[in-house]
Protein backbone atom coordinates (compact mmCIF):
# COMPACT_ATOMS: atom_id res chain seq x y z
CA UNK A 1 0.00 0.00 0.00
CA UNK A 2 1.43 3.55 -0.78
CA UNK A 3 0.54 6.19 1.23
CA UNK A 4 0.78 9.63 -0.80
CA UNK A 5 1.82 12.96 0.94
CA UNK A 6 -0.30 16.04 -0.05
CA UNK A 7 1.69 18.45 -1.97
CA UNK A 8 1.63 21.98 -1.09
CA UNK A 9 1.54 24.13 -4.44
CA UNK A 10 3.64 27.28 -2.41
CA UNK A 11 7.00 26.89 -1.17
CA UNK A 12 6.02 27.74 2.41
CA UNK A 13 6.35 24.05 3.72
CA UNK A 14 9.84 24.14 2.38
CA UNK A 15 10.47 27.30 3.77
CA UNK A 16 9.57 26.27 7.19
CA UNK A 17 12.32 23.37 6.49
CA UNK A 18 14.87 25.40 6.31
CA UNK A 19 14.90 28.83 7.62
CA UNK A 20 15.49 28.64 11.15
CA UNK A 21 13.10 31.76 12.05
CA UNK A 22 10.30 30.16 10.29
CA UNK A 23 11.00 27.04 12.18
CA UNK A 24 11.68 28.54 15.31
CA UNK A 25 8.02 29.75 15.29
CA UNK A 26 7.94 33.15 14.48
CA UNK A 27 4.91 34.95 12.75
CA UNK A 28 4.46 38.20 10.53
CA UNK A 29 3.64 40.82 12.50
CA UNK A 30 5.01 39.76 15.54
CA UNK A 31 6.91 42.32 17.53
CA UNK A 32 10.42 40.62 18.43
CA UNK A 33 12.25 42.46 21.11
CA UNK A 34 16.48 41.62 20.69
CA UNK A 35 18.16 41.76 23.74
CA UNK A 36 22.16 40.62 24.46
CA UNK A 37 23.53 42.47 20.93
CA UNK A 38 27.13 42.25 20.47
CA UNK A 39 29.51 42.25 17.20
CA UNK A 40 29.06 38.17 17.40
CA UNK A 41 25.22 37.71 16.74
CA UNK A 42 24.65 35.82 14.05
CA UNK A 43 23.48 38.32 11.38
CA UNK A 44 21.74 35.74 8.61
CA UNK A 45 19.86 34.72 11.84
CA UNK A 46 18.53 38.47 12.62
CA UNK A 47 17.85 39.13 9.18
CA UNK A 48 16.20 35.63 8.71
CA UNK A 49 13.86 36.81 11.93
CA UNK A 50 13.14 40.15 10.31
CA UNK A 51 12.08 38.63 6.99
CA UNK A 52 9.39 36.39 8.76
CA UNK A 53 7.91 39.13 10.95
CA UNK A 54 8.61 41.60 8.22
CA UNK A 55 9.81 44.56 10.67
CA UNK A 56 13.19 45.26 12.06
CA UNK A 57 13.93 43.51 15.99
CA UNK A 58 13.07 46.46 18.48
CA UNK A 59 16.22 46.92 21.30
CA UNK A 60 16.34 46.75 24.35
CA UNK A 61 14.99 50.18 24.84
CA UNK A 62 11.70 49.45 23.02
CA UNK A 63 8.96 50.66 25.87
CA UNK A 64 6.11 48.82 25.18
CA UNK A 65 5.25 44.43 25.56
CA UNK A 66 6.29 42.09 22.56
CA UNK A 67 5.24 38.77 20.83
CA UNK A 68 8.91 37.62 21.76
CA UNK A 69 12.05 38.02 22.70
CA UNK A 70 15.45 37.39 20.78
CA UNK A 71 17.80 36.86 23.90
CA UNK A 72 21.89 36.72 22.91
CA UNK A 73 23.37 34.84 26.10
CA UNK A 74 27.20 34.30 26.47
CA UNK A 75 28.72 32.60 29.81
CA UNK A 76 30.24 35.74 30.80
CA UNK A 77 27.08 37.63 30.45
CA UNK A 78 26.02 37.50 34.23
CA UNK A 79 23.42 35.52 35.70
CA UNK A 80 21.44 33.47 33.22
CA UNK A 81 18.32 33.06 35.77
CA UNK A 82 18.07 36.88 35.70
CA UNK A 83 18.69 37.54 32.75
CA UNK A 84 15.30 35.02 31.89
CA UNK A 85 13.32 36.34 34.27
CA UNK A 86 14.28 40.05 32.90
CA UNK A 87 12.98 39.26 29.39
CA UNK A 88 9.95 37.94 30.84
CA UNK A 89 8.86 41.09 31.43
CA UNK A 90 9.19 42.42 27.88
CA UNK A 91 6.67 40.23 26.59
CA UNK A 92 2.96 38.96 26.82
CA UNK A 93 1.74 36.18 28.62
CA UNK A 94 2.41 33.00 26.59
CA UNK A 95 4.99 34.41 24.58
CA UNK A 96 8.27 33.16 23.70
CA UNK A 97 12.04 33.60 24.45
CA UNK A 98 14.42 32.46 21.95
CA UNK A 99 17.85 31.83 23.95
CA UNK A 100 20.66 31.95 22.07
CA UNK A 101 24.15 30.81 22.95
CA UNK A 102 26.92 29.93 21.51
CA UNK A 103 27.90 26.00 20.17
CA UNK A 104 30.15 23.68 22.17
CA UNK A 105 33.31 24.54 22.19
CA UNK A 106 33.24 28.47 20.96
CA UNK A 107 34.18 31.25 23.54
CA UNK A 108 30.75 32.17 25.76
CA UNK A 109 29.50 28.42 25.80
CA UNK A 110 26.88 27.72 28.31
CA UNK A 111 26.35 24.04 29.49
CA UNK A 112 22.75 22.53 28.68
CA UNK A 113 21.77 22.00 32.43
CA UNK A 114 22.77 25.96 32.90
CA UNK A 115 19.94 26.72 30.68
CA UNK A 116 17.40 23.98 31.82
CA UNK A 117 18.17 25.09 35.67
CA UNK A 118 17.84 28.94 34.44
CA UNK A 119 14.83 28.24 32.48
CA UNK A 120 12.80 25.99 35.40
CA UNK A 121 14.01 28.63 37.93
CA UNK A 122 12.74 31.45 35.82
CA UNK A 123 9.60 29.87 35.21
CA UNK A 124 9.82 28.98 31.56
CA UNK A 125 9.52 25.85 29.98
CA UNK A 126 12.33 24.30 27.99
CA UNK A 127 11.67 22.90 24.30
CA UNK A 128 14.22 21.18 22.72
CA UNK A 129 17.36 23.25 21.51
CA UNK A 130 17.92 23.53 17.72
CA UNK A 131 21.29 24.50 15.66
CA UNK A 132 20.49 28.02 14.66
CA UNK A 133 23.58 29.29 12.86
CA UNK A 134 27.48 28.28 12.53
CA UNK A 135 28.14 29.61 16.30
CA UNK A 136 24.92 29.66 18.07
CA UNK A 137 22.46 27.19 19.40
CA UNK A 138 18.82 28.06 20.42
CA UNK A 139 16.69 26.99 23.15
CA UNK A 140 12.88 28.30 22.67
CA UNK A 141 11.33 28.83 26.19
CA UNK A 142 7.99 29.18 26.83
CA UNK A 143 6.17 31.63 29.42
CA UNK A 144 3.40 30.40 31.41
CA UNK A 145 -0.36 30.57 29.18
CA UNK A 146 -2.47 33.31 30.58
CA UNK A 147 -5.24 30.69 30.40
CA UNK A 148 -3.50 29.03 33.63
CA UNK A 149 -3.94 32.40 35.94
CA UNK A 150 -7.66 32.91 34.81
CA UNK A 151 -9.60 30.94 37.41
Amino acid sequence: MIRRQPVSATADHAEERTNPAARLGFQPGQVVQEIGYDDDVDQELREAIEGVIESDLVDEDYDDVADAVVLWFRDDDGDLTDALVDATTYIEEGGAILLLTPKTGRSGYVEPSDISEAATTAGLTASKSVSVGKDWSGSRLATPKAAKSKR
